[in-house]
Order: C-alpha cells, then sequence, then structure tokens
C-alpha cells in the first residue's frame, strides 16, 4: 500500500512538472478520503492552471482519471496559489530553467534568483548549476548567500530543495535550489518549531535594593504604629478592661480539727 502510494505520487509529480512548467507548478498534495481522492496543485499562476472556465483541469482531472483508472467523480483537482513563491524552491528552479533556456549568462540568472530569494526574507539560499556551462569540460558552480542547514532534523524541516534538468543545446544541465525557510511561529511562511540553536534572552527581573527594602519595611512599622496610637490621640477611650474574676479558693481546714483535737 506505501509503496503503491509512493509510485502514485511520484507519477502525478512528473507529470504535472512536464504539464505545468511554465505556470510555475510547485509541489502537489494527496488527500485520501473514503469516498474520493482530492489532489491540491500547487502553482504561482492558478490562472492558467485553471485554464478559460476551468478547461484546462478538467481537462488534467480526466488524464489522471484514466491512467490510475479511477471511478467517474472519485478524484477531483484543485489548484492552490502559492503564498509567496519567493520561498518556493520548486517555482525558483523552474523559473531558472527558463531564463537559461532563453539564453541568458549562467552567473547572472543564478545570482537573480539567489537575490530574489533573499528579499522574500529567506534565511539562506544556494544554487547549484552543473553539466557542461561554456566548453566542452562539465563543471559545477555555486551560488550561494545567508544561513544554511544541511544536517540534522532541522535541515529537513528548514530547508526546502528542489532539482530540475535543463536540455540545452550543448547537452543537459541540472539545477539545484535549496531555501533555508524563515521561522514562523504562525506556521504559514515558514516552520513553527524553533531551532535547537536558537537562544532567547528574556529580560531581567528588576533587583530589589536592599537599604531602600529596609527603609520602606521601617515605614511600615512606624505607620502601623501611628494608626495604632491614633485612637488614643483623638481622645477616644480605650476600651473597657474586663474585670479579672478570680476564681474561688477552696475552704482551709483546720489542721487541730485534721488531728483529732
Amino acid at each position: 500500500k506505501f509503496v503503491a502510494d509512493g509510485v502514485f505520487y511520484a507519477e502525478l509529480n512528473e507529470l504535472l512538472i512536464s504539464e505545468l512548467a511554465e505556470d510555475g507548478y510547485a509541489g502537489v498534495e494527496v488527500r485520501t478520503t473514503p469516498h474520493r481522492t482530492e489532489i491540491i496543485i500547487r502553482a504561482t499562476r492558478t490562472q492558467n492552471v485553471l485554464g478559460e472556465n476551468g478547461r484546462r483541469i478538467r481537462e488534467l482531472t480526466s488524464v489522471v482519471q484514466k491512467r490510475f483508472e479511477f471511478a467517474d467523480g472519485a478524484v477531483e483537482l484543485y489548484a492552490e496559489r502559492v503564498q509567496n513563491r519567493g520561498l518556493c524552491a520548486q517555482a525558483q528552479a523552474e523559473s531558472l530553467k527558463f531564463k537559461l533556456l532563453g539564453g541568458l549568462a549562467v552567473r547572472r540568472a543564478c545570482y537573480g534568483v539567489v537575490r530574489f530569494v533573499m528579499e522574500a526574507s529567506a534565511k539562506g539560499c544556494e544554487v547549484i548549476v552543473t553539466g557542461k556551462l561554456r566548453g566542452q569540460r562539465a563543471k559545477a558552480m555555486k551560488f550561494g548567500d545567508g544561513y544554511m542547514i544541511k544536517t540534522g532534523h532541522a535541515g529537513q524541516v528548514y530547508t526546502d530543495t528542489a532539482v530540475r534538468h535543463v536540455l540545452m543545446r550543448q547537452g543537459v544541465v541540472g539545477i539545484k535550489v535549496a531555501i533555508m525557510l524563515p521561522h514562523d511561529p504562525k506556521g504559514q511562511m515558514g516552520p513553527k518549531i524553533t531551532l535547537d540553536d536558537a537562544v532567547t534572552i528574556l529580560e531581567p527581573k528588576e533587583e530589589i535594593d536592599p537599604v531602600a527594602y529596609l527603609a520602606a519595611q521601617e515605614q511600615q512599622q512606624q505607620a502601623a504604629a501611628a494608626a495604632m496610637a491614633a485612637p488614643l490621640d483623638m481622645g477616644m477611650a480605650p476600651p473597657p478592661e474586663q474585670p479579672m474574676v478570680e476564681a474561688a479558693a477552696p475552704p482551709m481546714e483546720d489542721p487541730n480539727v485534721a488531728a483529732g483535737f
């Protein structure tokens, strides 16, 4: 079951990459419910994905339905707009691919992508282009900016990567775009969880001056004593003292009587 789901996702992703490359395709999400399967296509230009009166999305739905043998009405395709395309690695890889196909110089195209990503409030960005860039010898060029984590759990959560192959005249050129997402407590622009090495320094509490504290205590004691003495100064009679009632002592026995005289 898990393998079948993975194969379905991989084939669907390949189909959409080839079909929607020019419309800023940025990933797909498959949601399975008991009654039907919902496929949510994320793209930067959703209007082009939908087509005139939703014609294109209906065509894609019928293609997916026939290829994977879904029943009528068992599969639904939806288009969702990417909130910030500067933080989407797939969208940036596609944009770089079309720049290179258009004949733009590699350095200029890559630095343009890096600058655009960093202006979109990303923490870091890295672009790697490999292949026959100029001349017959293949080589790799790396362009980076900012801060990039590649290892550990944070590397999986915080970095968004995408790989594309560009079929140039002299051969295939590979593109890899990695974007380090910013921390977002709401979880919209980036992950909610904080980085392990992010240290938050709290403001220290105000320290109490011992001299001032003792002086305040003395003032309180004086105020309390003044409050006790106030009724006497006002001429009010002090509360009447309760008369002490002594317990009656038992009568003393005459020693002569006790001796039998």
